[in-house]
């Protein structure tokens, strides 16, 4: 791993004069990392430097892999005080000056890197490999610590299953699969199609577009809306069919519809090897509006419940990254919502406590501002939504709140998993039907054409066809597929809504939702979604009232039993189900309504079904589906709810 081809040797960064405590900085660009193929990788290096001169150190290191470009801007380095982007090679020279040799390098194929492109593939070997180049580096302690939010999480925990050399801690934001079949890429055995908007917004970026400028030209030629609005797509005849190793990739998680060899690759499934994380200090962040939510709280079980594990949790209000504003999407979630200022000073130095406890051996931390890094800090940490005066904020916002808090052990120690049964008059009881009244059965229509539109949600990479976080449940006409009259989601006939009366005390929901639905269809292969929503009473801002999604979740009824076997419906067959949204934290005040609304169809969010039980990814018809479902003792459909036990204890 030493057989280099040199960059340039760059003088030192002085974009900012260094702290009196603080080193300067020396970097080296575009050093080609060879790795076990013979393809070079480019690799940043900066080291702390007196007088110009990089020093000898040896230094910890701290290293990233990411295909956004290594030394490109990034909004998700930005701060509650200074909101303006941030390049990665000024985050490394601030870690530098901290006493860290830092190392940024390009995913393959992506910006400066050699190689083919084929998303997420590849990173465990391409990790351990730079890994093992730091650590024979003069400048490496033998203590290395790996970061980075979203696609850089994934790397880690895809790298971490080679167990390699020097690999002292982690800090996993956003990201790091621990199974990307339930969560990230399909969910519920849908597919994600977040993935072929980050394909074909990625793909103009580097790569073959980058090299050739008629490839260039095809791609931002293309209306994305419209071949989303003209789905399903074929191999060779998409809006990816100019860069045929994106469009390989997209097509080849697309048609993976079981749970086969395919995702139990290491950098698909963390959950295959959670015994290589045994002993490394691992921190992990998300937010309530990420996809990865369930990835987290998935990863921190599966690191925390080892012999060895060490494991930190941090949830908060915030879409992807963007721990540093109050609000997601249309709802504001008050002043203590951002990291900044609350857990750390921001986000740079909430990462340095981590790194300097467990790398520099820096074992006093600082419980006062919540780094995770103090010996007897809690476990997790979470930011409970909801408490808030319902009104409209000065920038035009739900003002919903909401607190930190702070809890032993994740689901919180002593949750009480309450059920809310569905009834067939529309509402949510926690009494389950009369044993001796007839089943009842609600029915709807669901039409492949016209499917329910995505409001919000735990999105990323969605633009410009979605966005994540909290809206009002109805239609209007930035919303993509939605068409007038533009009318409250719940007024649509493929929607069922179930509701529970104003409640008459507050409750805190916090942890992992579950749905649990006996259901029928005409078709061979359908989907069920739901969503659960806090409902706030009309005021004089909002006359109509506030249906505020927090979480909501699908299930492909072909995988109602096993993900690895599918099995088609029987006509007539009622069947049993279960969906599980990502999980959620939210405080229904009194005079509020908890709220699930089902229905077959969440687009584009999900993939939609056609109701024919063609092999995924490849039918080019669909039918209309007649789906219900079954309400009765013997049959109960439900929402179980966490409840979480009183009193909160408040955080940071």
């Amino acid at each position: 791993m030493n057989d280099l081809k040199q960059g340039p040797q760059a003088a030192p960064d002085a974009s900012a004069p260094p702290a009196a405590a603080d080193h300067e900085v020396a970097s080296r660009r575009d050093v080609m990392v060879m790795m076990r193929d013979g393809i070079h990788l480019a690799t940043d290096v900066y080291l702390p430097a007196r007088d110009g001169r990089a020093l000898p150190g040896p230094f910890p290191v701290l290293l990233e892999r990411t295909p956004y470009g290594k030394s490109n801007e990034t909004v998700r380095e930005r701060t509650a005080r200074d909101p303006r982007p941030v390049s990665r090679a000024e985050v490394a020279v601030r870690f530098a000056r901290r006493g860290y040799a830092v190392v940024l390098q390009d995913c393959r194929g992506r910006f400066a890197s050699e190689g083919v492109f084929t998303k997420y593939l590849g990173e465990a070997n391409d990790g351990h490999d730079t890994m093992a180049w730091v650590a024979a580096q003069p400048w490496c302690n033998g203590r290395i610590g790996t970061l980075g939010l979203s696609y850089a999480a994934h790397t880690q925990t895809a790298l971490v299953s080679q167990r390699p050399l020097g690999l002292a801690a982690m800090f996993l934001e956003a990201g790091g699969f621990a199974n990307a079949y339930r969560g990230g890429i399909r969910h519920g055995g849908a597919f994600e199609l977040k993935q072929a908007t980050w394909a074909y917004t990625n793909a103009q970026r580097t790569g073959p577009a980058q090299r050739d400028p008629v490839i260039r030209a095809a791609l931002a030629a293309e209306d994305i809306a419209a071949w989303f609005t003209a789905m399903p797509w074929k191999r060779g005849h998409s809006p990816l069919k100019w860069v045929p190793e994106y469009e390989n990739y997209l097509f080849d998680q697309w048609e993976h519809g079981c749970f086969d060899a395919y995702w139990r690759q290491p950098e698909l499934y963390a959950a295959g090897h959670y015994d290589s994380f045994d002993g490394i200090p691992t921190l992990l962040m998300c937010g309530w509006w990420d996809p990865y939510a369930q990835t987290t709280t998935d990863n921190y079980l599966g690191i925390s419940h080892r012999k060895k594990g060490i494991a930190r949790l941090v949830l908060g209000p915030w879409t992807h990254g963007e721990r540093s504003v109050t609000f997601a999407g249309d709802v504001d979630f008050g002043p203590q919502a951002t990291l900044d200022g609350t857990l750390a000073e921001d986000h740079l130095a909430f990462r340095l406590a981590w790194f300097d406890r467990w790398l520099k051996g820096d074992v006093k931390g600082d419980a006062s501002q919540g780094t995770g890094c103090a010996a007897d800090d809690p476990a997790v940490r979470y930011f409970r939504m909801g408490g808030g005066s319902g009104r409209r904020t000065a920038s035009g916002r739900l003002d919903h709140g909401g607190r930190w808090c702070v809890a032993g052990d994740w689901p919180l120690p002593g949750t009480e998993f309450r059920p809310y049964y569905l009834h067939a008059d529309g509402t949510l009881q926690t009494k389950i039907q009369a044993r001796e009244a007839p089943e009842a059965v609600l029915a709807f229509d669901f039409d492949p054409a016209h499917p329910v539109p995505t409001i919000g949600g735990s999105i990323t990479s969605g633009e410009p066809l979605m966005t994540a976080g909290a809206y009002d449940q109805r239609a209007h006409q930035g919303i993509f597929g939605a068409q007038p009259p533009y009318l409250p989601l719940a007024a649509r006939p493929d929607i069922l809504v179930f509701e529970t009366p104003p409640l008459v005390d507050d409750m805190e929901v916090t942890g992992p939702v579950v749905i649990k639905l006996w259901i029928s269809s005409s078709a061979p292969d359908t989907d069920f979604t739901a969503k659960l929503i806090d409902v706030h009473p009309p005021n004089a801002d909002y006359p109509q009232g506030y249906a505020m999604n927090l979480t909501d979740g699908i299930l492909r009824c072909r995988y109602r039993r096993s993900w690895e076997n599918p099995e088609l419906l029987a006509p007539g067959e009622i069947a049993e189900i279960t969906i599980e949204p990502m999980p959620t934290s939210n405080l229904f005040k009194k005079g509020h309504r908890i709220r699930l609304d089902i229905s077959s169809s969440n687009f584009p969010r999900f993939d939609v079904n056609p109701n024919t039980g063609a092999p995924e990814g490849r039918s080019q018809r669909r039918q209309v589906a007649v789906n219900r479902v079954h309400l009765s003792a013997d049959r109960p459909s439900l929402l179980l709810l966490p409840i979480a036990p009183r009193p909160g204890a408040e955080g940071p």
